[in-house]
């Protein structure tokens, strides 16, 4: 069995660095990049998160993961590995995708389409259009007025 079969964090071919999309204008913040090509459907990563405390709002971090299917979300957590440096990109323009295991309290994310080694790594939040952390987000992401 390799690691990647047996750990429930891996994210050996991921590294964090200063996010292409950072502009003076934006600020400088981290993205997730991949160091390695990646076909469509291939496994970039999994991970683990750890469930916050119940009373926690998730609306004032952006830090956090909603990490349930109820809306309005009562249930916000934090992930392992890069996955919190994946940064947000409208349906179009994403390359990665989220498989979320709520009762296992755990995810995968797999290459929506190839991906070549140095690429920057971006899903859609699923709460990007609600969460009150990202409605500055929102409006860049999906050219809102």
């Amino acid at each position: 069995m390799s690691n990647k079969d047996e750990s429930k964090v891996w994210c050996e071919f991921v590294c964090v660095k200063q996010s292409s999309i950072a502009t003076s204008e934006v600020g400088n913040f981290d993205g997730a990049f991949a160091t390695k090509d990646f076909k469509e459907g291939e496994l970039i990563e999994r991970g683990v998160m750890r469930r916050l405390p119940m009373g926690f709002d998730g609306h004032k971090c952006e830090e956090v993961f909603t990490w349930s299917d109820e809306r309005p979300n009562k249930t916000w957590a934090m992930g392992s590995g890069c996955a919190p440096y994946y940064n947000t990109t409208s349906k179009e323009k994403e390359n990665t995708h989220m498989v979320r295991y709520f009762d296992e309290n755990r995810f995968e994310i797999f290459a929506k389409r190839d991906i070549k080694a140095g690429d920057e790594l971006f899903h859609t939040y699923i709460s990007l259009e609600w969460r009150e952390c990202f409605a500055g987000i929102d409006k860049i992401v999906n050219n809102k007025d």
